[in-house]
């Protein structure tokens, strides 16, 4: 089943972002169907991480603790819908700390392969920024871009080949209905026949 791992950036794909950040809870705002889907993908066998850069952290604006509270409750609401998450890959790193998993630096994305020992070439990144394509095509990993979050504004200075998708909720549609297609001609799926 191709892919076996996809990537999530978090804050503009799954929740809505602010410019403020997002540093409690109630400011985690699940974007219309993004939990649905990530439970989609869950019962379809595919694994699910989340690559995330949270800078409110190195910044001083937000606690550790507080990032992992945000975490815990994403997860439950993700269990609630019927999926799962293999792992949460945050940098907690301000811009200046000049390290290796910021994004569009590959650090997290190397270690979520590295950790579900997957190859770049069994993964997707959907994302919403220049930085998350950045960081999965130094990974090694295809992404996809949607159109919540950053997505709108840099959709145009992206080459043409560039899979675009509203939301999430519709990339997770697509990449399903590029497995059903591809269970279908392999003979895989139901009892569909080729009648030549």
């Amino acid at each position: 089943m191709w892919p076996r791992l996809v990537l999530l950036d978090r804050d503009g794909v799954i929740n809505a972002d602010s410019p403020n950040y997002i540093l409690s809870i109630e400011d985690f705002q699940p974007l219309p169907g993004s939990i649905e889907a990530i439970a989609r993908l869950s019962t379809n066998a595919i694994d699910v991480a989340v690559c995330t850069n949270q800078s409110a952290v190195g910044r001083g604006f937000l606690s550790p603790d507080t990032l992992n509270a945000i975490h815990t409750e994403f997860t439950n609401q993700i269990n609630r819908a019927g999926g799962q998450l293999v792992g949460i890959y945050a940098c907690p790193h301000s811009p200046d700390a000049q390290c290796n998993c910021r994004k569009p630096a590959p650090g997290l994305c190397r270690q979520a392969l590295l950790d579900r020992h997957v190859l770049p070439s069994d993964a997707l990144f959907i994302g919403d920024s220049q930085r998350d394509l950045a960081a999965a095509a130094a990974a090694g990993i295809p992404a996809w871009l949607v159109r919540t979050g950053n997505g709108a504004s840099i959709e145009a200075t992206q080459p043409a080949h560039q899979p675009v998708f509203d939301d999430l909720a519709s990339a997770v549609d697509a990449l399903l209905a590029i497995e059903l297609a591809s269970e279908i001609v392999t003979g895989k799926f139901g009892t569909g026949t080729n009648n030549g």
